[in-house]
C-alpha cells in the first residue's frame, strides 16, 4: 500500500509546536528571518532585499502549502509552547524536508534553522526528533533523510550525530552559500521500520 504522503500539520514536543505552512504566519516568519539575518548568513544562500518583505514570505508559504499537499516537500515552523498554549506570533526556527523522492529512493533533503537566542537548549534536537519520526511514520514512509552541512559547522554536526545520522562523505563545492561554492559534509539517517512502496 503506498504511503499517504501527508504528515500531520502540527506536531507537539514538550517545548515546541511544529506547524505546517500557513500564509497567515508570514509576518512571524519574516520577523524570524529579520532577527536572524546576520546569524544565518554564514550558512544560507545570499538573500535579496525582497526576501525581507512580508509579501515574499506570504507567497513562499503559499507555495510550501502546495508542495505539502502534493507530497513534494514538508516544512514545519517552530513556535514556543508554554503552558499548553502555542505562541503563533513567534517563530523560533524551521525544519524542512525538500526534494522528496519516491520509487526506488524514498528520500528527502533535510534543512533546519534555529533562532540565535533560542540555541543551546536542545530545541533543535527536540524538533528534529519529532519531525523525523513523522516522515518515517507510515503516513509519509520515507526510507532515508539526507543532510548537508559545512565542515566548520560543529554545532550542526553535533546535532545530527546525536540523532544517529552517519557521515557518508564530503561533497566538494556542493552549495553556493554566503557568496561562494562551499564544501559540505553529507550525512544520512535511514528508517529501520520502513514500510513504503518501492514500485516505480
Amino acid at each position: 500500500m503506498p504511503p499517504a504522503d501527508t504528515p500531520l500539520a502540527q506536531l507537539l514536543t514538550p517545548r515546541l509546536a511544529l506547524r505546517g505552512p500557513d500564509p497567515a504566519c508570514a509576518d512571524a516568519v519574516l520577523d524570524f528571518y529579520r532577527r536572524n539575518r546576520e546569524h544565518l548568513a554564514p550558512w544560507d544562500p545570499l538573500r535579496s532585499e525582497a526576501f525581507y518583505r512580508a509579501e515574499h514570505h506570504r507567497a513562499a508559504l503559499e507555495r510550501a502549502a502546495i508542495a505539502w499537499a502534493e507530497g513534494h516537500a514538508f516544512a514545519w515552523w517552530l513556535h514556543p509552547l508554554e503552558g499548553g498554549s502555542v505562541d503563533t506570533d513567534t517563530v523560533v526556527g524551521k525544519v524542512h524536508f525538500s526534494q522528496v523522492s519516491r520509487g526506488a529512493f524514498h528520500n528527502a533533503q533535510l534543512g533546519y534553522a534555529l533562532d540565535e537566542h533560542w540555541q543551546r537548549r536542545g530545541l533543535m534536537s527536540e524538533a528534529l526528533r519529532a519531525a523525523i519520526a513523522e516522515v518515517f511514520s507510515p503516513r509519509v514512509a520515507l526510507h532515508r533523510v539526507q543532510a548537508a552541512y559545512r565542515p566548520e559547522n560543529e554545532r550542526s554536526a553535533a546535532v545530527l550525530e546525536k540523532l544517529g545520522f552517519q557521515r557518508e562523505g564530503l561533497a566538494r563545492d556542493y552549495l553556493f552559500i554566503a557568496g561562494e561554492w562551499r564544501d559540505h559534509v553529507i550525512a544520512a539517517l535511514r528508517n529501520p521500520q520502513w514500510c513504503g512502496d518501492p514500485s516505480i
